[in-house]
């Protein structure tokens, strides 16, 4: 199924934008201060890439905002509301059906991940919980297993405001989760049912509604794990309705065979870095280690787990 026309000729004027406007960044990106493949120099050697320097006039996250209705709007998604004021965010893990346990957590972090990628949770189960404590101050936000429509429409049919995919290598599989979970005409979300719109509805200002605001106040998470994802960064983080695009640290080094503290996962974290501030997306690291004692922590937007000591 194809995107619609609109959402394909942003994104083409976007990469074109990026292409025009900043070469030697992209040409930094791409190869570092070595050959082409990511994470390499000469002979095998880490690569070095260096950071692009932030443009004072598109900060992190320019192309979220642009993509919104209206970016002027408070947001009940206040995990994206958060990063759009330039903060750091957090989360607890969801693994089991615990309602007690869930709205306990909700109301301390800034987002739940429920988790269904290594978990056995199932979407009715969400679902209770959800309903269970609707609108507490942490955002449910639900980590699927792959990008399917299925899973994308499910997830958000319960109220989740936000959708983590793992795994992601290229653009393709982004363009696919952003496209099912958000409303025509920028996407393909079914009308469908569930409760997402009792959920939300009562914080929602007359004559808004939901279907007008769920829009804007949803939030699209791809994870980047391997050296194909690296790439592709900034295809994968240049697609429509993609808001985040975080790295998944253990398959990072897993996948590219560099350690966590070493100059070749660095270099990588860093190519994934430049891309998604190109695109003007958000960036992030699973692992909330990597918001503190980092080259790059300051970048860190998202991250899947609580905050590290300070």
């Amino acid at each position: 199924m194809r995107a619609p026309r609109a959402s394909l000729t942003a994104a083409g004027c976007l990469l074109a934008a990026i292409l025009l406007a900043t070469p030697r960044a992209i040409e930094g990106q791409a190869g570092g201060l070595g050959q082409a493949g990511p994470g390499h120099g000469p002979n095998g050697a880490p690569g070095k890439a260096t950071p692009i320097p932030l443009d004072p006039g598109r900060q992190w996250g320019w192309a979220v905002r642009a993509f919104m209705d209206d970016p002027s709007q408070p947001l009940y998604n206040t995990t994206k509301q958060k990063m759009l004021e330039g903060k750091q965010v957090f989360s607890q893990t969801i693994t089991s059906f615990d309602v007690k346990a869930y709205c306990e957590g909700a109301a301390t972090f800034d987002f739940s991940r429920f988790e269904m990628q290594h978990a056995t949770l199932r979407f009715d189960e969400i679902e209770k919980m959800i309903a269970a404590c609707p609108r507490a101050a942490a955002t449910p936000i639900i980590r699927i297993p792959d990008a399917t429509e299925t899973n994308v429409q499910r997830a958000v049919d319960v109220g989740a405001l936000g959708i983590i995919v793992p795994t992601v290598d290229d653009a393709i599989e982004s363009r696919s989760v952003a496209m099912f979970a958000r409303f025509p005409p920028i996407a393909r979300r079914s009308t469908g049912g569930g409760q997402a719109g009792s959920i939300w509805g009562p914080v929602i200002q007359k004559p808004k509604t939901f279907r007008s605001t769920i829009n804007d106040n949803m939030l699209v998470v791809v994870m980047i794990e391997t050296q194909e994802g690296v790439k592709n960064a900034l295809e994968i983080a240049s697609q429509p309705g993609v808001d985040v695009v975080i790295i998944g640290n253990a398959d990072f080094e897993s996948f590219s065979g560099f350690g966590p503290a070493s100059e070749g996962y660095l270099d990588l974290q860093t190519r994934v870095r430049n891309a998604t501030y190109l695109a003007g997306k958000f960036w992030g690291n699973a692992n909330p280690g990597f918001s503190r004692n980092n080259p790059i922590a300051a970048d860190s937007r998202f991250h899947l787990g609580v905050p590290p000591a300070k």
